[in-house]
């Protein structure tokens, strides 16, 4: 168990929340931001004490029941929910060997499809591969070399190229999900070195991401489709859909759209024309 990333993570999500958003009223004089320590106590149905001391970073282990109960009276998603019992130590850490070898059965999918963008990417967000369809859309993603190979470290680094395909309005909602799906990455595998030296080096370069990282955003089902603008054909509306590895270390990405829609017939066009790829 981390104590001061529990911790951390209990205190931002208290102070998110407002008295009127779990039915307690608001007095006049109130200062605080948030909700008080004691009021997430009652809610949890827990001593003030108890709560005050695992913000506080000290105390017994708190049980997966306490948990739960301290889930519960915070609100929390369930995305939150299992994060929370993860940095509180109720979760196997990940092992991650080699980000660049393909799972078997994550390579048999994607070798089956040809009709459809689709890349495999692993826990650092470095495509390990392309197919022919995703490289026309998204550019040979695979030729960076060193951290610029983590789509997260270019995103952040290097804003107005890797940002470039995007709506600006889309921005912000694109990088609070890739800091929380490192955040995730790191909270099941805190010993990998290069997913602590790719988070440490963009918390070192990068005000966004490290305000983002503090706030412990939570990965959720993201359900808007992905806009890409595209120099050929212009933008192109994306659903993703995505497979995991049994270890979680990979997942396959796979674009498609709806059918019959102007962005199906973009896809159909890209796949057809015969491109050079670098």
């Amino acid at each position: 168990m981390d104590r001061a990333v529990l911790a951390d993570f209990l205190r931002a999500r208290r102070q998110a929340l407002q008295p009127e958003d779990v039915g307690l009223p608001r007095s006049r004089r109130r200062r605080a931001t948030g909700l008080r320590r004691e009021e997430v106590a009652t809610l949890a149905g827990m001593s003030t004490d108890y709560y005050c001391r695992i913000e506080q970073q000290r105390g017994p282990h708190p049980s997966e029941k306490l948990l739960a109960a301290i889930a519960t009276g915070l609100r929390l998603s369930q995305a939150e929910r299992d994060h929370l019992f993860r940095i509180a130590g109720y979760a196997q850490p990940l092992e991650v060997e080699d980000h660049s070898r393909l799972a078997p059965g994550v390579r048999r999918v994607f070798e089956q499809l040809d009709g459809s963008p689709a890349e495999v990417i692993n826990l650092l967000t470095e495509k390990v591969v392309q197919n022919r369809l995703s490289t026309v859309l998204f550019g040979d993603q695979t030729r960076f070399p060193g951290l610029r190979r983590a789509m997260a470290y270019r995103w952040f680094t290097d804003p107005a190229a890797e940002r470039a395909p995007f709506p600006v309005e889309d921005h912000a909602r694109h990088s609070r999900t890739i800091v929380a799906h490192l955040l995730l990455a790191h909270t099941q595998n805190r010993t990998e070195p290069r997913l602590a030296a790719l988070i440490g080096s963009l918390l070192h370069t990068s005000r966004e991401f490290e305000a983002l990282w503090h706030e412990h955003p939570v990965t959720e089902t993201d359900p808007a489709p992905l806009l890409v603008n595209h120099a050929e054909v212009g933008d192109v509306h994306l659903y993703r859909e995505t497979l995991y590895s049994p270890d979680r270390s990979q997942h396959l990405v796979v674009y498609t759209t709806d059918r019959g829609s102007e962005s199906e017939q973009k896809l159909e066009f890209l796949s057809a024309v015969r491109y050079e790829l670098i």
